[in-house]
């Protein structure tokens, strides 16, 4: 069986981060535009995108914001536009899922499984803070539970998957997701081939162990076999060597600034391209071909971009 090629998501800003933390993240729609569509042209076939309040960073489902860039990136460029269902951590299902009915994406995020979400411990490494919406934010989610029930879950299949043709990238933060998702997969709600994106290294998922992620491939290959396929995304520091990883066992790859800030030790990424091309020279050394956007979308069974609301 011929190796298939590798794809490659950026997740362009997130709600992670915040300004404080870098100078180059994301902010204003032009900055999300430009970020995402230089991803693009370094090599990414997917693009994950949350929108930002332009004012003060802070991370927003305004579906207005969502509008003022996604026209743009998918003018400059033919890659996969993949909204996210998470937003950020103070939003309600309803905001979380506004942009997404609004633009009918070829493909959105999907977390399965409410869990604990800490990013309280980077409140700890800055005295000065560039907004007084930050250090609060991040200190809030040491009593905060990310809400993604079974109610939840199906309705969002319902109504923005079998409505809108929409696929998802199956975000699983831990082996119990992987339960979750056969589950829905048992049920007839989700249609294979699945995209499942393995995430280690956040405060309340499995952590950034090489052998965690050997073990969430075992089990997702007994629970899926042939009809999924595979991406991983490392917080922070281990985004480099856990995506490595991945590739070398088959999979797929996830960068971008809302996963990690850095470009190597200590150093600051520039843009989301940095990262891509970062990772395409690991790639490309290891003799692995990258998949275009049409290629990623004949394999995920993606919609089409003439098909979105956008």
């Amino acid at each position: 069986m011929a190796r298939q090629k590798v794809i490659i998501t950026c997740a362009v800003t997130g709600s992670i981060h915040t300004p404080t933390m870098t100078d180059h993240l994301p902010i204003t729609p032009d900055e999300i535009a430009e970020g995402a569509i230089g991803a693009a042209e370094a090599g990414a076939s997917i693009l994950h995108l949350h929108a930002r309040d332009p004012k003060d960073g802070r991370p927003t489902p305004d579906p207005e914001v969502f509008m003022a860039f996604l026209p743009r990136i998918k003018q400059a460029t033919d890659a996969v536009v993949n909204i996210t269902t998470g937003g950020g951590h103070q939003m309600t299902l309803e905001d979380r899922l506004a942009a997404p009915l609004r633009a009918r994406p070829e493909m959105c995020s999907l977390n399965m499984g409410s869990m604990n979400f800490g990013l309280f411990p980077a409140a700890d490494k800055f005295q000065t803070w560039k907004h007084d919406w930050e250090k609060p934010y991040l200190e809030s989610t040491r009593d905060f539970i990310f809400k993604n029930t079974f109610a939840d879950i199906e309705g969002i299949l319902r109504d923005l998957g079998e409505a809108h043709g929409t696929r998802f990238e199956f975000e699983c933060y831990d082996v119990g997701h992987l339960y979750n998702l056969a589950h829905f997969l048992d049920r007839g709600l989700v249609k294979p081939p699945l995209f499942v994106q393995f995430i280690f290294g956040v405060l309340g998922g499995i952590g950034p162990d090489p052998e965690n992620l050997t073990h969430m491939k075992r089990i997702a290959d007994k629970l899926f076999g042939d009809d999924y396929v595979f991406s991983v995304l490392g917080a922070g520091r281990h985004q480099m060597n856990l995506i490595t990883m991945s590739a070398i066992l088959g999979g797929n790859v996830r960068v971008g600034l809302e996963d990690s800030l850095y470009a190597g030790k200590g150093r600051l990424a520039d843009s989301n391209a940095e990262q891509v091309t970062m990772i395409r020279g690991i790639l490309e050394s290891l003799s692995l071909e990258i998949a275009s956007p049409a290629e990623a979308r004949e394999r995920l069974a993606l919609k089409g971009g003439d098909a979105v609301g956008f």
